[in-house]
């Protein structure tokens, strides 16, 4: 059976990670969801489940690996005392590795410290807050099969399922359905830069996310 999200009246929900997730949500006219794939899922949900008058919270940060998560959690995620926290966080662990300057690739993290770090925020979340948990796959829209980056990218997402499984947590597969669709469209339509989607592929991480949470199948 595959687990999925017990919604219940007036609870909050914490969406959180990086650039994918934050969208802007700080500026006019996008605040407080952003622009991307948390505009399409909360609203979608929002207006699906209207009894439940739900709160809805991002808190993506642009740039942010799991490390700088670490640095802001308490403030973050734990003060608000979320219901349900959908994390979406990796690929900048694994882009930095690939910039060009020191201070780039020192802001890398490899796969054993991006596990033991998410590890810390689902430990802390689960104890300090008894949160139900959602773990996005990170993704790239990359159909160039040598490309280096997309070459390590499944080390970060086996840990993603291993820590899913580990946690109970529901697992929104993103890279994993992408791969089935990406003889279908070209990875160049997805994204400019293969990691920060167009708008409907944002919408499309968005069904994905309520497929996954939804879905009692």
């Amino acid at each position: 059976m595959h687990k999925r999200i017990e919604f219940e009246t007036q609870q909050t929900i914490l969406f959180i990670g990086d650039s994918i997730t934050d969208c802007r949500r700080r500026e006019l006219p996008y605040s407080p969801l952003g622009w991307g794939y948390v505009h399409f899922a909360a609203n979608f949900l929002l207006a699906n489940r209207p009894d439940l008058n739900l709160n809805i919270e991002n808190r993506g940060i642009g740039g942010d690996t799991t490390r700088a998560l670490l640095f802001r959690w308490q403030t973050d995620c734990l003060a608000l005392k979320p219901d349900i926290v959908s994390l979406m966080i990796g690929i900048n662990d694994l882009w930095y590795k690939f910039g060009e300057s020191y201070e780039s690739q020192r802001m890398h993290v490899a796969p054993d410290e991006y596990e033991s770090n998410v590890r810390k925020l689902l430990t802390q979340t689960r104890d300090e807050c008894n949160s139900q948990l959602i773990l996005m796959e990170p993704f790239m829209f990359c159909g160039e099969t040598d490309n280096p980056m997309l070459t390590e990218l499944p080390a970060y997402i086996d840990i993603v399922h291993k820590l899913a499984d580990e946690f109970d947590a529901v697992l929104v597969p993103v890279h994993t359905n992408y791969i089935q669709l990406q003889s279908k469209r070209p990875a160049n339509q997805w994204a400019e830069d293969t990691v920060h989607p167009y708008e409907w592929a944002h919408a499309w991480i968005a069904q994905q996310w309520l497929n996954a949470v939804l879905s009692d199948a």
